[in-house]
């Protein structure tokens, strides 16, 4: 009776803590947060994520039929032009879902970083310089490139047709008749495979056209469920805000330290926010263009491909009303704050995904904060950086707390 006297005593003492704002828990003194802090913690925990908002413009996104259809095209090398190139190529499983590679490889070499596919549901902008609108456009996008896929609307028409018909009219509806259509035709292929485009009738150019959507819509419905699961981070806010069991999840006094600097003199929170640790906004921070490439604008492009596009929310393709668009109708359209801003990204797994940069300029965590704590100018448009002055041990704690970050990838069992 005594000791369950003694542990309701120290319950209730603790309880006590949470509520006038102040937490310690047994693994450090440093572990003293203010009910502020706390807050913020919890803001940026995964429990504080919830199911990905809805896609709108995406009327199978939760179907488990698209779902399993779109995890088998995701890995059919066949959606390319030389028969070797499939999604999870760049999209590796076993690496985060990318390839850890400065330039993403195709059929060709990109001129950027591939980025993660994990938790982008949460995200409103894709690519680096967010010119599409949505998962399912995003995969689009890669299948016409030049460099990445190759490949074109009646070759992968061709290919749902010869391996997914049964899966496809069962969800879609029936295919329509390719026996007479060119086998490799589309808009933004070659000169050649355009002009067998512009050769077709506008009804079948449209039949494609859907065909090649609903690709895009089931692999969609598949990339949609995959997520990240708890790091040590999300243990130790779990921990913070749990007096039952205060010594559940423990991070080292330099963690803890390199915490307080990314909540504070750091300002990584400034971007990082929420769950997913971005604000899924864009940025110029003065990364410099690879050496000998193309000057890159980032958003300032982006911006209005993702208006023009074929593709985007308000577009024929796309199944939401109008009103369910904001975010294109009221998307910044101009302005030099644009001019090579690049997405923010999720910082989740971050220590697994060097090298960082739009297109892998910086080969280890501690190059980019070293960035980060000079802030140089930017070669084009203005930065948005402040030097941080921050010390070298100061660098090492930041470091060493972003490391906590890292967690398991969940990835949905397709039925």
């Amino acid at each position: 009776m005594r000791s369950g006297r003694m542990s309701a005593i120290v319950f209730a003492a603790t309880a006590a803590l949470v509520v006038t704002g102040f937490v310690r828990t047994t693994a450090h003194s440093s572990d003293v947060w203010s009910g502020e802090d706390l807050g913020t913690l919890r803001s940026l925990s995964i429990r504080a994520a919830g199911p990905p908002p809805p896609d709108p413009s995406n009327r199978f996104a939760e179907d488990p039929r698209a779902v399993a259809l779109g995890k088998r095209l995701f890995f059919d090398t066949r959606l390319s032009s030389n028969g070797k190139v499939a999604c999870a190529t760049c999209h590796l499983p076993a690496r985060e879902f990318q390839d850890g590679l400065p330039l993403g490889r195709g059929v060709g070499v990109t001129g950027r970083r591939t980025m993660t596919i994990v938790g982008t549901a949460y995200s409103p902008w894709f690519f680096w310089d967010g010119r599409m609108d949505s998962q399912w456009s995003q995969a689009l996008g890669p299948l016409e490139s030049a460099v990445e896929h190759g490949g074109t609307r009646t070759l992968y028409a061709s290919v749902v047709a010869q391996g997914y018909r049964r899966e496809y009219e069962q969800l879609f509806g029936a295919l329509p008749s390719l026996a007479s259509l060119p086998r490799s035709a589309g808009p933004n292929g070659n000169a050649a495979e355009r002009e067998s485009w512009a050769a077709l009738s506008d009804t079948i150019r449209d039949s494609v056209t859907r065909v090649f959507v609903n690709i895009g819509k089931s692999i969609a419905a598949f990339e949609r469920g995959i997520t990240y699961g708890p790091s040590r981070f999300d243990k130790y806010v779990a921990t913070l805000t749990n007096a039952t069991n205060p010594a559940a999840a423990r991070l080292s006094s330099d963690e803890v330290a390199g915490l307080r600097l990314f909540l504070g003199r750091g300002q990584c929170i400034r971007c990082h926010t929420g769950p997913m640790l971005t604000d899924n906004l864009f940025h110029n921070v003065g990364v410099a263009d690879r050496v000998g490439a193309n000057p890159d604008s980032g958003r300032a492009t982006g911006v209005r491909q993702v208006i023009a596009g074929e593709f985007n929310c308000l577009g024929r393709f796309s199944d939401a009303k109008k009103s369910e668009c904001g975010e294109l109708t009221f998307v910044v359209k101009d302005g030099a704050e644009l001019v090579q801003a690049f997405r923010t990204p999720s910082l989740r797994n971050i220590a697994r995904r060097s090298p960082y940069g739009h297109a892998g300029q910086f080969a280890t965590l501690a190059r980019v904060l070293d960035h980060y704590n000079r802030a140089p100018s930017a070669s084009a448009g203005h930065s948005e950086l402040e030097p941080l002055r921050l010390t070298p041990t100061q660098l090492r704690q930041l470091e060493a707390f972003l490391r906590t970050l890292d967690g398991p990838v969940i990835v949905p069992a397709a039925r």
